[in-house]
């Protein structure tokens, strides 16, 4: 198992480099269920952002490419259940990505409840203003 970054996804998934757009679809491409690709929880939270922002992609468009990113046989996520579980919150919901994905972690940590500032992660089950 190899671990890759965010950069490696990001120039996969949107070919804007010819050069490291290549080098990145080789090693996507070299990846399988017996040697497969590493993707930690910050790089998803990583990727969405930097496609959300420098990419200009949509929603619908980010919730696909996690949908495809957790069906991959040749990839690994670190804590599939807790990707799984902020991406319905991501779909159905107000906040952003990150926000869904803090969510999910801290059930998953066992926690109560996770305070936040933002009014958009607040509208989370999870998520408290503070007061």
């Amino acid at each position: 198992m190899i671990g890759l970054d965010t950069n490696v996804l990001v120039r996969y998934i949107v070919h804007d480099d010819a050069l490291q757009g290549a080098a990145a679809t080789k090693i996507i491409e070299s990846l399988s269920s017996e040697s497969p690709g590493f993707i930690p929880l910050v790089v998803i939270a990583e990727l969405v952002r930097v496609l959300q922002f420098s990419y200009a992609c949509g929603k619908q468009e980010i919730a696909m490419v996690i949908e495809r990113l957790l069906r991959s046989a040749e990839l690994v996520l670190e804590k599939p259940e807790v990707v799984e579980q902020a991406l319905r919150a991501y779909r159905i919901g107000r906040a952003d990505f990150a926000d869904c994905l803090i969510d999910s972690c801290a059930k998953a940590a066992g926690c109560e409840y996770s305070l936040t500032f933002d009014k958009r992660a607040a509208t989370l089950a999870g998520m408290h203003l503070v007061p």
